[in-house]
Formats: C-alpha cells, sequence, structure tokens
C-alpha cells in the first residue's frame, strides 16, 4: 500500500494518467528515479529563499516525464513554503507579443497560482486577502485601534492609505495604478461590494484589454498587458516575498510551442524574452524568483529553430563539456531528463497497481511476475525502443487494469498479447519545411 495517500489523489492520479495528462496533486506518491534531480532543485530551492533567482530548463523526449517533472517540482516547492504556477505555452500563449499573446500567458499563470492550502491553483484571491489582513493587522496596532473597529468603513482611507504605502515600498513598475487596484479590492472587501472585487481580481488577472474599461470600472490609467505583465509578475513576487513566502515559483510546459511559431523575427523575440529572464535572474536584478521552463532536445538544440538558434542563449545553455550519461551535473542551467529504466519501470508499475485498487476498493489479481510479463511483452514488441514513452507504458498498465477489474473473467495473457507500440510523437522536425515569413 502507498503510504499517506488521500482518496483525492489517488482518483486524480488514476483518472489523469488514463487520459495521458499528469496529475496535478499527488504525484510524489509515484516518483521513481529522480532522486538526483529533486535533491539539486531543493538545493536551489534554497538559494532562492535566500534571495537568488534562478532558471532552469528541463529537456527530455517527448512522453520522458518533463510535465510530470515540473508537477513534482511543484510538490516541493509547496511544502518549501513558496508560492507556485504553472502554465503552458500554446499557439495563444507565449512569452512576447503584440497581440494580446503575452498577457494571455500572464492571465494563465495568475488563475494557476497555488500554495499549500490549495495546490490545485486559484489561490490568488486567498493570497491578495491574506495580504490586506496583514496590512490591517498592522495598521490597527500602529494607530492603537482595535481589530474589529478598524474595519469599519470610517478606517477605509487610513487602511489604503497604509496598502498603498506598502505597495509602493515594494514594487518598482507599475506600482501606483497596482496599489490602486488593491486599495479598491479592500474597499469592495469592506463594503462588501462584490462585483467591485470581482473587477480588481479581474484586472490584477490581465484580464482587461483596454485603458477606458478599467477606468470606468476602476479609475485606474493602465491594464496588464503585452509589454508590462512580466514586470507585474515580479511584483508579484515581491508581494508573496512580504507575506512571508519563500519565493515565486512559475513552470512554463509545452516550449514546443515557441519552435512552432512560424516567422522567425516572432520566434527570435520570444527567445529575446527567456534571455532577459535568464539574465534578470542570473545577473541579481530580481530575487526570489524561480522559472522553469520544459522542452524537447530538438526545443532547445535546433539550429534553425530552437533555443540554439539564438547565438546568445546558446552560449548559456550548452552542456558542461565534461558531463557524460554517468557523470551527472545538475547546478547547470539545463537538466536532462533520461529515461526510466526498466527496473524503475517496474517499481512505478508496482506503485500504479497498489493506487487503482486502494481507488476502486478492489484488489486485482495481477503479482509482480504478471507485471513482469506485462513489459517483457509491451518491449519486444517491434518499435519499443524507438517510440515507447512512459506515458504509453502507464497507460496501457492502467487500462488492463481496468478492462480486469470490469471483467474479472478476462484472461490476462491475451490482454498482454494484444500490446501494440505506435509512435505518438507530434512530428516536431518536419517544421524546418515550413517557409519562414
Amino acid at each position: 500500500m502507498i503510504d499517506n495517500i488521500k482518496p483525492k489523489e489517488a482518483t486524480s492520479i488514476i483518472n489523469s494518467l488514463i487520459g495521458g495528462v499528469v496529475p496535478k496533486i499527488g504525484v510524489q506518491h509515484i516518483t521513481v528515479g529522480r532522486s538526483e534531480e529533486i535533491n539539486a532543485f531543493v538545493s536551489a530551492l534554497e538559494d532562492v529563499k535566500n534571495g537568488h533567482s534562478m532558471v532552469k530548463f528541463w529537456i527530455g523526449d517527448f512522453g520522458s516525464g518533463k510535465s510530470f517533472m515540473l508537477h513534482l517540482l511543484n510538490t516541493v516547492a509547496l511544502k518549501q513554503k513558496f508560492v507556485v504556477a504553472n502554465a503552458d505555452f500554446t499557439p495563444d500563449n507565449r512569452l512576447y507579443s503584440n497581440d494580446g499573446k503575452g498577457v494571455a500567458l500572464y492571465s494563465s499563470i495568475m488563475d494557476n497560482v497555488a500554495i499549500q492550502t490549495k495546490p490545485e491553483g486559484g489561490a490568488l484571491p486567498t493570497l491578495m486577502e491574506k495580504w490586506i489582513e496583514q496590512v490591517v493587522t498592522k495598521t490597527a496596532q500602529e494607530n492603537n485601534i482595535s481589530l474589529t473597529e478598524i474595519r469599519n468603513e470610517q478606517y477605509l482611507n487610513l487602511i489604503q492609505t497604509n496598502i498603498m504605502k506598502t505597495i509602493n515600498d515594494i514594487t518598482d513598475v507599475g506600482g501606483f495604478d497596482f496599489g490602486m487596484v488593491v486599495m479598491k479590492y479592500y474597499e469592495g472587501y469592506i463594503k462588501d461590494d462584490e462585483q467591485l472585487r470581482r473587477n480588481a481580481l479581474k484586472w490584477l488577472k490581465g484580464e482587461y484589454r483596454t485603458k477606458t474599461e478599467a477606468k470606468q470600472d476602476l479609475g485606474v490609467r493602465e491594464v496588464i498587458n503585452d509589454l508590462n505583465y512580466y514586470d507585474m509578475l515580479k511584483n508579484f513576487c515581491k508581494l508573496f516575498v512580504s507575506m512571508g513566502y519563500s519565493g515565486f515559483m512559475i513552470n512554463l510546459d509545452e516550449a514546443i510551442n515557441l519552435y512552432k511559431i512560424s516567422t522567425a523575427v516572432m520566434r527570435e523575440k520570444n527567445y529575446e524574452k527567456i534571455l532577459t529572464i535568464y539574465n534578470d535572474c542570473f545577473q541579481g536584478k530580481v530575487t526570489n524568483l524561480f522559472i522553469n521552463f520544459a522542452g524537447t532536445k530538438e526545443v532547445l538544440e535546433n539550429e534553425r529553430r530552437g533555443l540554439f538558434s539564438y547565438n546568445a542563449l546558446k552560449s548559456r545553455l550548452e552542456t558542461n563539456k565534461f558531463e557524460t550519461a554517468e557523470i551527472r551535473d545538475f547546478a547547470q542551467p539545463v537538466i536532462r531528463l533520461m529515461p526510466l529504466d526498466h527496473n524503475e519501470i517496474f517499481v512505478l508499475l508496482k506503485k500504479l497497481k497498489a493506487i487503482f485498487d486502494y481507488n476502486y476498493k478492489t484488489e486485482i489479481e495481477v503479482s509482480d511476475s504478471d507485471i513482469q510479463q506485462f513489459m517483457e511483452e509491451l518491449f519486444n514488441k517491434p518499435g519499443a525502443s524507438e517510440f515507447l514513452t512512459p506515458r504509453e507504458v502507464i497507460r496501457d498498465f492502467l487500462n488492463i487494469l481496468n478492462i480486469i477489474r470490469q471483467n474479472p473473467t478476462v484472461d490476462k495473457n491475451k490482454l498482454f498479447g494484444e500490446l501494440e507500440v505506435s509512435d505518438e510523437r507530434p512530428n516536431e522536425v518536419s517544421l524546418d519545411s515550413i517557409e519562414e515569413l
């Protein structure tokens, strides 16, 4: 049995993995073979806690566990009292844009903000109210007013003045409008004006598209947009640290969607933004910020479309020339995720069998030798060495368990014999044939 697993985690693990995606919670229960990477990450987290900033690139083949790794990093960082957020690059979400795709990425990040008590995301309102509560408590103490009395509307201006002062102390760019919006959020909080609070939250999440609309609803002059959203992320990082959190960690997955940008100029602008973030973090221009990117080897090394096509990034991200498959350097910015070996996959499938049984309150008759037979059948199939990924192995295994659970008399050996291996990888290389615009 898996120790300390919660029913909600078990259900999330089984349902997500059958669907071919990484579960948002519970990934620590199915972690195998990544102890060195995690130890290095914990060490990096300590540096970020102490005021440094960090950028890491997690590189691996399709299905090798990049997204899983990011979710695992979340679990570790949450326990270390970090605020974390995840977002995927998509055709509509990117780092640089002039048509709303940059702020769309920002909105996705802010939607997914998580803390230990809300690990699945949506924690921004909780954090804002916690921060405002800290300001209220401090104001009450400084003015010798009781905590109950200070929430009266007559002290609204006093609280708002302190909110603005605190915001100004911790923000660099865009602090005035940021402070104004937080003041409006508090006003809605005190006056029980749900619409005003919603509008303030909408602004903080970058969902206002026009200055006119924001001025009408909140009386502010600016909105969060493609040009300033990164400054706002840095402001939030400072805010979270001022509240007592260790830092702000942002995970950006599916970097293939930057590689896929068809115009060379726009792709280069996005890589330039990565360079800006990289330099800010490693030159000490920002503090307590940890940003992880995940992508395939092609995304990193392709010299025509990948990160290596941008020379300033290539010089920073080239692998330590002394590293080998046996001698690893986990301190460098790029961490390559090696495939799990057969022993590690066997341990993983055993764990999944235990979680499956726990989730469905059953005891499927699949022994260790059955798991070994399943693996032998699958790994001996034509194309297995080239195309088989942990994602496909897991999904096939759980699908078989589901069939057995619902059809107890079915012949396991027959199911194992029907296993097939297919190439699930997206066709990345063919993108080179796209005409550059």
